[in-house]
């Protein structure tokens, strides 16, 4: 009878320990509409209050790859900085991010 409880008892924590680590970085990228950090492109103006998304900039260990353009930005992982007419407002910070981002000059995208 007591290995039937222990078998039982593993086997629960054998499921909540799947569904912990079930969660992918993909799955922390898509915000509340169902967008990904990839599809974040364009023009983008940034911003302290009233933000779309929370951006904070890293070296490594990014989501997204960013290239600052002056045309051409309706590709994944281009971003023209604008002060008005923008697709998306970001306000930049150092934790409590929706996602990570590296500006390179090549390599752009996901």
């Amino acid at each position: 009878m007591k290995k039937i409880h222990y078998l039982a008892l593993v086997s629960l924590i054998g499921i909540g320990l799947m569904n912990f680590t079930s969660t992918t970085k993909s799955d922390k990228m898509i915000d509340s509409e169902g967008n990904t950090a990839c599809e974040v492109y364009g023009k983008v103006k940034f911003v302290d209050y009233g933000q779309d998304y929370k951006v904070k900039f890293v070296d490594y260990g990014q989501d997204v790859k960013i290239k600052y353009v002056d045309y051409g930005e309706n590709s994944k992982g281009k971003w023209k900085k604008v002060d008005y007419g923008q697709k998306y407002k970001i306000k930049v910070v150092d934790y409590g991010e929706d996602f990570k981002v590296k500006v390179v000059d090549y390599g752009e995208g996901c």
